[in-house]
């Protein structure tokens, strides 16, 4: 059993959902990226998406796209990834996702990927541009790591696609909360409770909503129908705002933390 299919067992049977919080690794630095690591799991994420730079995104809004761009100028590609996971792996067990476009993760090999990857401790992958269709060949050689395989399901997904997505899927699935590119938003959409239903019908995999969700009153909301919620934008915009405090990776895990709704 997968640490990412534990992590919602253990929740489900505590009656909670998880939070994952998204960090783009590089961002401001290396060093940094494995204090976030260990800061956010102290904070309260059940689960950590850590994002891979990538030149040229097609998902992403204006403020992953300047932490990419940050990252790169450092520069920081896939092995600097995985030793940032080693290295936490020394004070968390918190499971720990890669979020990347395909172009870096086949320049680095998916066979090599998956190896380095399982080894470094990392316990899932998803790759935002590979289109379930055309992952089975990559997939199946980055998981004979043991990696889990997530997909990104859209409102805009047939049903086609999504049964697709639900036979091949390993640790939770990442529902797109609506249509465009990651950012924070004022109000959720309500497609998002309407594409879980959808993909409740086809698995029993934990679904996780993200792209949207920047506040306690979000993470409510998506706890009341989802298994998860994944927060990104947000909180790369306040490591952004607070680049260069001297308290900055303690000043991210208060912001984790204050995504936590209140225990009625």
């Amino acid at each position: 059993m997968s640490r990412i299919t534990d992590t919602f067992m253990r929740l489900k049977a505590e009656g909670r959902r998880a939070l994952i919080p998204f960090i783009m690794a590089g961002d401001p630095d290396l060093n940094r990226t494995r204090e976030l690591v260990v800061e956010l799991a102290r904070s309260g994420a059940d689960i950590i998406e850590l994002g891979v730079p990538f030149s040229d995104p097609i998902a992403d809004g204006p403020v992953i796209q300047r932490a990419s761009q940050r990252a790169l100028r450092n520069p920081v590609g896939v092995s600097h990834v995985l030793e940032v996971v080693r290295e936490a792996r020394a004070e968390t067990d918190v499971p720990v996702i890669l979020f990347s476009y395909l172009n870096p993760l086949l320049r680095f090999g998916a066979e090599r990927l998956g190896r380095e990857a399982a080894r470094a401790g990392v316990d899932g992958l998803l790759v935002t541009d590979l289109t379930p269709d055309e992952s089975e060949e990559f997939y199946g050689a980055v998981t004979e790591g043991g990696l889990d395989s997530i997909y990104l399901a859209a409102p805009t997904s047939t049903e086609k696609r999504l049964r697709l997505i639900a036979g091949r899927a390993k640790g939770f699935i990442y529902a797109v909360s609506r249509t465009g590119v990651t950012g924070a938003r004022a109000e959720m959409s309500n497609e998002a409770e309407a594409l879980v239903a959808r993909l409740r019908s086809l698995t029993d995999l934990p679904v996780a909503v993200g792209f949207g969700i920047s506040s306690a009153k979000h993470v409510r909301e998506v706890w009341r129908y989802a298994d998860a919620a994944v927060v990104g934008s947000a909180i790369v915009a306040e490591m952004e705002r607070r680049a260069g405090e001297p308290d900055f990776v303690s000043s991210i895990g208060r912001f984790t933390r204050n995504l936590l709704p209140a225990v009625d």
